[in-house]
């Protein structure tokens, strides 16, 4: 039996029946014994592997998402420890595991006690102590926008789906449950115990998450990534933000290669229907476009995006190679497809969406790309804060001062 356990296509099937058994609806501790047989030694990329193989074998995104939970409490105290000399101040995996400190800190210092005088006395001001405590929290979401938009990408290229997956669909659960959770606070209305009940369900999910990135997601991703992709991560991560926390010591970068990056843009003129720009001219006007743009090919392949000074929502350069279902949640991806295949059809050239966000009224548009004979070449995406638009009354005819 000992050759068998130690035999990785067996442990893979194993692991694999513990978790569709899971699915049938037994509980944890009934597939205990059967995990024992095979849990010695598994590292995250075996997990990663086993969640893959799973979607492959045709179990919805959804099914494994539902299951998080529950396989990751089977695995806690199994997951060998991993160490990487990568893990020093200013390293990127540095930073997201300082920020699940702070946001643990957080959690246990100033929400968990205000949770408690909000048991004893649903006073206001006890409301308003715990709604300033859900939007000092809040920032977690730029924590999952960095894990999602730079970590996953790269996971991606090395064939990891599943996982990134997953976890992205229950990072907007716990997005959607913090945002709940202010509304019930904000238009408070007597439901105490309701209150208490998602703030305590959402608070579990956001340790079960930080469990899962440090156990699963950081090993994997330190054992997979290189260290140029590492150092890309580094550079791009102020743009999106962190979370309670910033960085406060610069990671002493050092490359795989001394060979200087190369300027596409010093390259020659474009020439256009109308005229002719050079690279560095194209890429100066579309950033100082008041509208965000995205191209996608007609492979569905990330190939462009303008980066302006205001951004509506965050792009990182580890998109570019990207496919576009991908850059969604789980929750959106389908959306996503219909518009690809109506355009891909002919059965409509153009699709439009407008959202609230905070202060910003955001217009999206759609605009299916084809050549001169009519041939699909990719999908453009303009995104713009129309809230200013909006506000233009009468004329004007006179320069500013």
């Amino acid at each position: 039996m000992s050759e068998l356990i130690n035999n990785r296509e067996y442990r893979q099937k194993i692991l694999k029946e513990v978790i569709r058994e899971l699915h049938a609806g037994k509980t944890v501790e009934e597939v205990k014994e059967k995990f024992a047989e095979a849990i010695e030694g598994v590292s995250p990329s075996e997990i990663s592997a086993m969640e893959t193989q799973l979607v492959k074998e045709g179990l919805p995104i959804e099914e494994i998402q539902h299951l998080c939970n529950v396989h990751a409490a089977v695995f806690k105290g199994s997951i060998e420890e991993i160490h990487h000399p990568e893990e020093i101040p200013g390293h990127p995996i540095h930073t997201f595991k300082g920020e699940n400190r702070a946001i643990e800190k957080h959690i246990d210092s100033n929400l968990n006690s205000n949770v408690e005088k909000f048991k004893e006395k649903d006073s206001k001001e006890n409301i308003i102590s715990l709604v300033e405590d859900i939007n000092l929290l809040w920032d977690i979401d730029k924590h999952y926008s960095r894990k999602e938009n730079l970590i996953f990408p790269y996971l991606e290229r090395y064939g990891i789906t599943a996982p990134p997956q997953v976890m992205w669909g229950v990072d907007d659960e716990i997005r959607a449950s913090l945002k709940d959770i202010k509304l019930m606070l904000t238009n408070y209305k007597g439901n105490k115990d309701e209150v208490v009940k998602k703030i305590e369900d959402t608070v579990h999910e956001i340790k079960e998450m930080i469990y899962k990135e440090e156990k699963i997601l950081f090993p994997m991703a330190l054992e997979t990534l290189t260290e140029d992709e590492w150092i890309t991560i580094y550079d791009e991560s102020d743009e999106i933000g962190y979370a309670i926390i910033s960085p406060d010591v610069e990671w002493k970068l050092r490359r795989t290669s001394d060979e200087p990056l190369k300027d596409d843009l010093e390259a020659g003129s474009v020439q256009f229907d109308a005229g002719s720009l050079t690279p560095r001219e194209i890429n100066a006007i579309f950033n100082h476009m008041p509208v965000e743009m995205t191209f996608i090919d007609e492979n569905d392949v990330v190939k462009y995006f303008s980066k302006g000074d205001e951004r509506i929502f965050p792009r990182t350069k580890a998109v570019i190679g990207r496919t576009v279902q991908n850059c969604h949640p789980p929750a959106s991806v389908d959306i996503v497809e219909s518009i690809l295949n109506d355009f891909k059809s002919g059965k409509k050239d153009s699709e439009k969406f407008w959202i609230k966000m905070g202060d910003l009224y955001v217009l999206i548009s759609y605009f299916a790309i084809r050549d001169k004979d009519g041939t699909y070449m990719g999908t453009l995406e303009f995104s713009q804060n129309i809230a200013p638009i909006q506000q233009i009354k009468g004329e004007k005819r006179l320069l500013s001062e």
